[in-house]
């Protein structure tokens, strides 16, 4: 049926004012950028040179370059950090995998995963003084050791200790508070200490301890298979923004990939930051970090970021040791690895 010419020009005339309009919109819609997805990461303790990838992922701008608006903000401690997490308070942050295992098996918890290790070898160490007969692990026999509280290295002593055929209660554990640690090892009022290698050990050289004197028994030497430093993620943040979780570790992985490139540099950024920072020290700290905990024959094989699940296992294993589960974890439980990016890129260069 032919169509009555005033109505033909009538809808011609709809279709030339409306279609260049929405092409318009359209067009502008797709220029216009997606708004930044607001970011709360927590960091369990006070600055340092270890935190140098997350500092540099910001300083250089490759957060927002994912489309992420971070703040970040301090914890008090690995367990403030998780419930940070778990009640929505924080919606990512850096923390302990082992506290966030034991914090998993506890009634009520939330399902918090880790989705990035940042250290694949836990720092966990005996920090003791030569002078006081400490050489290696099995002179710590008979020894006095000072423990913080909230210390995490502690628990998984007896693993250490057993698979090194000593017994865990051969040592006295004294209880002090974590801000007289370092001192009062200083002071000889013990003969080690328990705690992250790249804290205390650096921490005693810089209160005047000669670094001859000190032995750093690290538990991962020793046979511990524990992982460290991981970040995790609110359960729903994940669900509602799977794409800036991911863009999270994708900065954060090009971040750990310059610190490794320039150490210096890293530790220049992250002292910049501090208010009483020592380029020197945090530089130290950065470099023991990097050689002891991040780049593992594991990463230089497999890439940043994962875990190996057979060694999770082992690693439950040795937690076990210090007070069993009331249900043990499948690594998939605490672990979600959906969010890594591409192997090639967590690769170290």
């Amino acid at each position: 049926m032919r169509m009555r010419r005033p109505a033909f020009l009538l809808t011609l005339a709809l279709v030339t004012a409306f279609v260049p309009a929405w092409l318009s919109q359209q067009y502008a819609a797709a220029e216009e950028p997606k708004r930044a997805v607001a970011v709360m990461f927590a960091l369990d303790r006070p600055l340092d040179g270890s935190m140098a990838p997350l500092v540099l992922a910001a300083s250089r701008g490759l957060f927002s370059t994912v489309g992420v608006a971070l703040t970040m903000t301090t914890a008090k401690g690995s367990p403030d950090a998780i419930a940070r997490v778990a009640s929505g308070d924080a919606d990512m942050a850096l923390a302990d995998i082992n506290e966030l295992i034991r914090y998993r098996d506890g009634a009520g918890s939330q399902t918090v995963k880790a989705v990035f290790v940042l250290f694949n070898k836990a720092p966990y160490a005996l920090i003791a003084r030569k002078s006081r007969g400490i050489n290696g692990l099995s002179d710590i026999e008979g020894k006095t050791i000072g423990v913080a509280e909230g210390d995490l290295s502690i628990r998984l002593w007896p693993a250490v200790a057993r698979h090194n055929h000593l017994k865990p209660d051969s040592v006295k554990l004294s209880r002090v508070g974590a801000a007289v640690r370092e001192p009062i090892l200083s002071a000889g009022q013990v003969d080690a200490v328990s705690g992250f290698s790249y804290l205390s050990a650096i921490n005693l050289r810089d209160r005047g301890v000669p670094a001859a004197d000190l032995a750093v028994l690290r538990f991962a030497d020793y046979g511990c298979e524990a992982y460290g430093h991981a970040v995790i993620v609110n359960p729903g943040f994940a669900a509602r923004q799977p794409e800036a979780v991911k863009g999270m570790l994708r900065a954060l992985t090009e971040g750990l990939q310059l610190a490794i490139k320039d150490p210096a540099a890293a530790a220049a950024d992250v002292v910049s930051r501090m208010e009483d920072g020592s380029q020197d020290l945090e530089l130290e700290r950065l470099q023991a970090v990097l050689a002891d905990n991040v780049l593992t024959s594991d990463v230089r094989r497999d890439g940043i970021g994962g875990i190996d699940p057979a060694r999770f296992e082992r690693a439950l294993d040795q937690l076990a040791e210090d007070g069993k589960f009331h249900k043990r974890p499948l690594p998939g439980e605490i672990f979600d690895d959906r969010f890594l990016p591409p192997t090639d890129s967590r690769l170290v260069n």
